[in-house]
């Protein structure tokens, strides 16, 4: 029988549909034909196709817009906003406006073409995690900036344009309001529990092991109770932390790992699916949000939402995150089952 469940923390209702369902082998998605890496403007070498660069981590001596780099990060050619000007708040009659002020930027992840996250190093990915940190940091100094937020399109179904591995950041002079939904929701069971709800949420989801698809030590990555769609994953840190800034280089470098083996679970478990990931940390404020709690969520593009998502807001999840918890435990990153066996889940 379907269910309807309740996200604890935006309180959203999300319905578990299990009955319409695939299971959660029967997901999958074609493979695609490789780009022609010569035409790449993210490939090594090809520096000149982009805008210069604004923070890389390169090997001694070379030169910046030049070949050396393992991690690099550009301007967005065609930014969604940008950075020159002031905001300007205005209204007309009852509707409010103001500039498109903000910061959009990709964050070219390696020099190699073809090359994703799962097959990268943990080191690798630790760089990564610390370029966004550099460049949060740099970038909460304008007082203009209210959030910046850290997303990664895989794939065309996902809305990537270059097949190169990238991510992007964008920094916005209002708080965005997905991110508004969470904030006002731990404040609220703050408030009338004196605990964060994310850290309740990491004790029961680790008592029951249910949704858990595994824990790394100082992270889990799990199936939200609530989850709006099949194999929505999160990465969340053990230790109660309201920014993705508080963490030691030791944790980074844990982060990456895990990452990696959770992004390889889904990667086999779905043969290479479009995903999206998003960082949500809290706002750039004097306030130290204490009540939130900094996560990552992944979302592969198994299902497509539809007319009744669309105009009631509610979500259909046709497959239960306990169910996707189980399969993704029983792969490993590298596509082999506990049973011994080797490969990924069969198309539906």
């Amino acid at each position: 029988m379907p269910e309807l469940r309740k996200d604890p923390i935006i309180g959203r209702w999300v319905i578990i549909s299990t009955d319409r369902a695939r299971r959660p082998s029967s997901f999958g998605s074609m493979p695609r034909p490789r780009e022609d890496a010569s035409m790449c403007p993210f490939c090594s070498g090809n520096e000149a196709h982009t805008p210069p660069e604004v923070f890389a981590y390169r090997q001694p001596n070379s030169v910046p817009n030049r070949p050396g780099w393992r991690v690099r990060v550009i301007s967005n050619k065609y930014p969604a906003l940008v950075i020159e000007g002031n905001l300007s708040r205005s209204a007309k009659g009852l509707y409010d406006q103001m500039n498109g002020i903000g910061a959009h930027e990709v964050i070219i992840e390696t020099p190699q073409h073809g090359r994703d996250m799962v097959e990268m190093s943990d080191e690798e990915i630790r760089d990564v995690l610390w370029i966004y940190r550099e460049r949060m940091l740099d970038l909460a100094r304008d007082s203009r900036f209210k959030y910046i937020l850290i997303f990664k399109n895989h794939g065309e179904a996902a809305g990537a344009s270059l097949e190169h591995e990238h991510s992007q950041l964008i920094a916005t002079p209002i708080i965005p309001k997905r991110v508004t939904e969470e904030i006002e929701g731990s404040r609220q069971y703050y408030s009338f529990k004196e605990r964060c709800i994310f850290c309740d949420i990491i004790r029961q989801e680790i008592m029951e092991y249910e949704r858990i698809v595994k824990d790394y030590d100082a992270f889990i990555s799990f199936q939200p109770f609530a989850s709006r769609f099949p194999f929505e994953t999160w990465i969340i840190p053990k230790p109660h932390q309201s920014s993705f800034l508080e963490m030691s280089d030791q944790e980074y470098l844990i982060l990456a790992g895990a990452l990696r083996d959770t992004l390889g679970r889904i990667k086999h478990a779905l043969n290479n699916p479009a995903f999206n990931f998003i960082l949500h940390t809290r706002p750039i404020s004097k306030d130290s949000h204490e009540y939130f709690h900094w996560h990552i969520e992944i979302f592969p593009k198994v299902t497509k939402m539809a007319g009744f998502e669309w105009g009631s807001g509610f979500y259909i999840n046709p497959t239960s995150p306990e169910e996707a918890a189980a399969f993704l435990r029983g792969i490993d990153m590298n596509g082999r089952r506990h049973d011994g066996q080797t490969g990924s889940a069969p198309h539906g």
